[in-house]
């Protein structure tokens, strides 16, 4: 008898555990699927309203003076949430677009954390700003020249700060996309064989 219920408390204890394993898979599934499906990711450029030109990331250093369809404007605008944050990533250099303590943007190669992270506002002039997640009231901004700003002294309402997200418009990613070339023949010049064969009179029968 003493053995049955020992048994019985084995099996017991065994389901337990299988329940328990259950119940995490089905948490984390469930949680992989809503971050995926929150996960949204947009690809343009950002046109600076004082340089004229696109932001571009293709190391550490990040300036607006790019031209446009320039591969290192293409970007990658990630978004985690339903919300206003988002992380910019250069689709060529794969860098995050990050302000440091000091209000200087640079590109790294880790977002994650919040200084890699910007609130996107879209302001009444139809322009949109950045702010820094971290650091409340500092936007990404440029000078005429391309140069970042450093971020304690930029306001909303100042040009410096003020973007239009515009479409990538540089070569196709793959080649042989460009459907509106024509199929073109190639003439070889004829060959003697050739021309011999056409000069031969028909055989009588």
């Amino acid at each position: 008898m003493y053995g049955i219920n020992q048994r019985c408390v084995y099996i017991s204890f065994h389901f337990f555990v299988l329940w328990c394993h259950a119940q995490q898979y089905v948490r984390t599934q469930g949680a992989v699927t809503d971050q995926l499906s929150r996960r949204q990711v947009r690809v343009y450029q950002l046109y600076s309203r004082t340089s004229g030109k696109h932001v571009q990331i293709p190391g550490r250093r990040v300036s607006a003076t790019a031209e446009d369809g320039n591969l290192f404007a293409r970007l990658f605008v990630e978004t985690d949430t339903f919300g206003s944050r988002v992380r910019i990533r250069g689709a060529e250099s794969g860098r995050y677009l990050c302000m440091n303590r000091k209000g200087k943007l640079v590109g790294k190669p880790n977002g994650r954390s919040r200084d890699c992270i910007f609130t996107e506002i879209v302001l009444e002039n139809n322009y949109t700003a950045f702010q820094n997640a971290k650091y409340d009231g500092w936007y990404v901004a440029f000078t005429r020249k391309g140069r970042p700003i450093k971020a304690s002294r930029t306001r909303e309402n100042q040009r410096e700060v003020h973007f239009i997200k515009r479409l990538h418009t540089g070569p196709p990613p793959f080649p042989n996309t460009d459907q509106s070339k024509h199929f073109e023949f190639i003439r070889f010049p004829a060959t003697r064989r050739a021309k011999r064969n056409r000069k031969s009179p028909p055989i009588s029968s």
